[in-house]
């Protein structure tokens, strides 16, 4: 089994490693670079995704330029933690109120 580096990916580094804490940002940057050109996002839906539901468009992103790869397994395992945990915080909230 030998382990090769593929140099043909059009996602930096530097897009990898922020996305992870801060995705709205990371892609509003990525966009004003003309980072997101090579994926040819057109139309309403990568917009309202990038705004909604940030986390899934660069799961998308990540998957079109490596598939199935490491930093799409990091990505995803970051996607649930931050949405399972966001209900937790909202329902001790809500006990705290009454």
């Amino acid at each position: 089994m030998t382990i090769t580096l593929v140099l043909g990916h059009q996602l930096p580094l530097w897009f990898l490693v922020f996305a992870l804490v801060l995705p709205r940002v990371t892609l509003v940057v990525a966009w004003l670079q003309g980072v997101l050109l090579p994926f040819h996002l057109h139309g309403w839906l990568p917009l309202g995704v990038a705004l909604l539901l940030p986390r899934v468009l660069v799961l998308w992103l990540i998957y079109l330029d490596q598939g199935i790869s490491p930093w799409f397994a990091v990505h995803l395992v970051a996607a649930l933690a931050v949405w399972g945990s966001s209900g937790g915080w909202r329902r001790r909230r809500r006990r705290q109120e009454y």
